[in-house]
């Protein structure tokens, strides 16, 4: 068995625009992905994660680099001659087809026995939990049933890997929570590999062993969810997944573990984890916290990593508040889980009221400016 189940070797997709210029949809773009992995690339439209996914699908061919799957190159092969199959955003079923027939389809063009499709078919509508309802039209079904036909769909082809377009982009809120399980749990039972593309970075933390977080055709970050929300390796990445403040500031003095950054709206120092190796002294930089690892605690506390702040606006979630604060003219949201069940009003913040911040060292992230 090859070492990836897809490999992207330094690939550049452009294109021509209608006005006669050349873009880099895709720019110089490398991954490995391992057999069985759930694999996402993550990014907002336009940052090339389609692109690099319908050159996996055969759908686009690179202008340079290439393309291996199960370690063989597939660069220029058409889409048919490929062990991968693609599951669309729009689903893209018959609607005048049943759903076994909408199934038993692609194996069909390729002429296989009545007896195998049957047996093929009702294995696949056994994984994704449909059967019995072979006789349906698409019409006839849920958001949610649809989504799983034409999962099953390319599944009865048993692809060595699945490629999946924003396939819950049509689903409502509380379907689409259910479905990213559904599909999870799918992907784990089969070990198929998947690869799936997203703009929803709740979704791809979700489902996801390793997630390409893209932007303007590059890959920013390959890692896991948790590294890439909790190191983040710039100000794109720390900005696009999840919630961060950020303060501008000067490198005073580094080491392997701590960066220690003078912050000149603060006029004061703060520590925190260097999230690059290559930091010099009097590097303008950014510190990054996320909202819910900033500490409200109880003035007159001592210690380092101490601010005052003043309240500007406490919003009141339910599971926690959302407190937005001023610090010295920077504007910070911190995140407070509602620990204690209360309904009296005083002991929630108010506007204007003075309030103590502790930024601890391993919660306080130093990133690169770019």
């Amino acid at each position: 068995m090859a070492d990836f189940a897809v490999e992207l070797r330094d690939v550049v997709k452009r294109f021509v625009t209608p006005e006669g210029s050349e873009i880099a949809a895709v720019d110089h773009v490398s991954m490995q992905i391992k057999n069985g992995e759930f694999f996402s690339m993550l990014g907002s439209s336009g940052c090339g994660k389609t692109t690099s996914l319908r050159m996996i699908a055969g759908f686009e061919w690179p202008t340079e680099g290439d393309v291996l799957i199960e370690g063989k190159s597939m660069g220029h092969t058409p889409p048919y001659q490929r062990k991968v199959n693609t599951v669309f955003q729009s689903y893209a079923l018959f609607q005048h087809l049943t759903v076994f027939q909408n199934i038993a389809f692609g194996l069909e063009m390729e002429g296989a026995g009545e007896d195998e499709i049957k047996k093929r078919v009702a294995r696949a509508l056994e994984m994704v939990q449909l059967t019995g309802m072979e006789r349906r039209r698409p019409k006839q079904l849920s958001g949610g049933q649809q989504q799983r036909v034409a999962v099953a769909r390319a599944l009865v082809k048993t692809p060595d890997v699945l490629l999946l377009d924003e396939p819950l982009g049509a689903l409502d809120l509380k379907l689409r929570k259910e479905m990213q399980l559904e599909l999870k749990a799918l992907q784990q039972q089969l070990g198929i590999t998947f690869i799936y593309v997203t703009h929803d970075q709740e979704e791809a933390l979700t489902m996801s062993d390793r997630i390409a977080v893209m932007s303007k055709g590059k890959v920013q970050q390959l890692a896991t969810p948790v590294e890439i929300y909790e190191r983040p390796v710039n100000k794109f990445v720390a900005d696009f997944i999840g919630e961060s403040n950020f303060m501008e500031g000067k490198i005073k003095s580094i080491s392997k573990d701590e960066a220690v950054v003078y912050v000149p709206a603060l006029q004061a120092e703060i520590k925190g984890l260097p999230m690059s190796s290559n930091f010099v002294n009097g590097e303008e930089v950014v510190v990054s916290t996320r909202p819910e690892k900033i500490r409200i605690v109880e003035q007159g506390t001592k210690g380092e990593g101490l601010f005052k702040a003043k309240v500007l606006n406490s919003v009141y979630i339910g599971s926690d508040t959302h407190v937005y604060v001023d610090m010295e003219g920077i504007r910070m949201k911190v995140m407070e889980q509602n620990r204690i069940s209360r309904l009296d009003p005083s002991s929630f913040y108010h506007k204007d009221q003075i309030i103590t911040l502790l930024f601890l060292p391993e919660n306080t992230l130093v990133l690169k400016k770019d």
